[in-house]
């Protein structure tokens, strides 16, 4: 995924709750939000970015945000199991 377009998705969750009075609330909202709707992989990239290359283009409320509530979203990413690992089974059809 290209993290150009993770960092605008970020952003703009980052817009929407930097309104809130409440700057520990909005980070929280932030930080649940991307939980909540974003893949695991995506949240993986977004980490990944911000190691390597210290959030750059990242909002400063956002990168708080993933910064203080990092520990509770780190999941390791599935390995992806849409593709049978032997492919000659043919399925349950018999």
């Amino acid at each position: 995924m290209n993290i150009d377009h993770l960092v605008t998705m970020a952003n703009q969750i980052g817009g929407f709750f930097a309104s809130f009075p409440d700057r520990e609330e909005a980070q929280v909202g932030i930080a649940t939000h991307i939980e909540r709707y974003w893949a695991p992989r995506m949240r993986v990239r977004l980490y990944e970015h911000m190691d390597r290359e210290e959030g750059a283009g990242l909002a400063p409320i956002v990168l708080d945000a993933m910064t203080r509530h990092r520990r509770r979203q780190e999941l390791p990413v599935a390995e992806n199991t849409s593709v049978p690992k032997d492919e000659d089974t043919g399925g349950d059809a018999g």
